[in-house]
């Protein structure tokens, strides 16, 4: 079901694209990749008196570069100026991150439009501060032990793996030895395949490691028929969609919505109600982009179980006001959107 916009009446807009660039810190490596710097799409929409803004980091894996999402956004500029709804906006692009830019400006822009915060406009209650995972990018295990001990000590800790069985068992476990009350998530990011998954399993329960994000590749699924699964496993790049859910049932037991892969907080919100009727806890993560993408992230966590909105902590600079992190938990001030 998509939320219904408040505001009926079509009226001109104008929609402003634009590209930013955020460095971060330190190189961060996951299976498969190491970034440097996040690339967004950033897209204010306009009715003349008020500015919704949103931002998009898309999704790298299926070539949703920034190029990507501002040549998306800009082919359906002039239906949006002409008026499109947020609910048209739906047919306009496919999923990916220049619909979730435009999306979440239409949701910013409503807000400002009704005087209503986005979460009303959503039909949920005011939000709360979040309990979010502080993620470790994939280094050597004493490394990412260190880094393990200077995270806030009550953050819940994400764990980046390679895909290499005895690097990753000797970075769990090193991890474990230097957090041993610490509530600890690996995401294998399609790093695994049928035949390796269940050598790692065993280390993973021992270690009272609390989930499994993506253990094999997206098309893969199948494969994971017929196997035990002796702790949560949660699907992230097989769950881009709405459309993807069903088929999780029986192979994942947590879906990870982030905007990017699903095209923004219309489809999220969806999604997660949708994972909620099949019996499916539900996630939600991000692309790595600016409080402008945890802003609405935020209000979808609000329906969630397992929260991971860290991806400002790792940027050299983010915008102003941000989100804050302490106590384990992400705070989001309600200046940043959607108010």
């Amino acid at each position: 079901m998509i939320a219904a916009s408040p505001v009926d009446a079509r009226r001109k807009l104008s929609l402003r694209l634009s590209v930013e660039r955020f460095a971060y810190h330190q190189p961060f490596r996951i299976a498969g990749h190491v970034f440097t710097e996040t690339a967004l799409l950033v897209a204010e929409l306009s009715d003349g008196e008020h500015v919704g803004r949103g931002e998009g980091a898309g999704v790298y894996y299926l070539g949703d570069d920034v190029d990507h999402m501002l040549r998306a956004a800009t082919g359906v500029r002039a239906a949006v100026e002409e008026g499109a709804t947020r609910q048209e906006l739906q047919h306009l692009l496919p999923p990916g991150g220049a619909r979730n830019a435009i999306d979440c400006a239409y949701w910013d822009l409503e807000a400002r439009q009704s005087g209503c915060p986005a979460w009303q406009l959503a039909g949920l209650a005011a939000p709360t501060a979040l309990r979010s995972t502080l993620t470790l990018g994939a280094a050597s295990p004493d490394v990412m032990a260190q880094a393990a001990c200077a995270l806030d000590p009550q953050a819940p800790v994400k764990v980046k793996l390679t895909g290499d069985l005895s690097d990753d068992v000797a970075r769990i476990l090193a991890i474990r030895a230097a957090r041993p009350d610490a509530w600890i998530g690996v995401d294998a990011n399609q790093g695994y395949d049928r035949a390796s998954l269940p050598h790692l399993l065993p280390v993973l329960v021992d270690q009272s490691v609390a989930q499994l994000e993506q253990p094999l590749r997206r098309g893969c699924e199948a494969d994971l028929d017929g196997l035990d699964r002796p702790l949560p496993f949660v699907a992230d790049e097989s769950a881009l969609t709405e459309a993807d859910t069903p088929a999780l049932v029986g192979r994942f037991d947590v879906v990870n919505i982030k905007l990017d892969k699903c095209g923004g907080l219309t489809e999220g919100l969806a999604i997660a109600r949708q994972a909620r009727s099949l019996g499916l806890d539900v996630m939600v993560g991000n692309m790595m982009g600016t409080s402008l993408s945890m802003a609405p992230s935020y209000i979808l966590g609000q329906l969630c179980d397992i929260v991971d909105l860290d991806g400002p902590t790792f940027l050299a600079r983010d915008r102003t006001p941000g989100v804050s992190y302490s106590g384990g938990k992400v705070h989001c001030p309600a200046g940043i959107w959607g108010w």
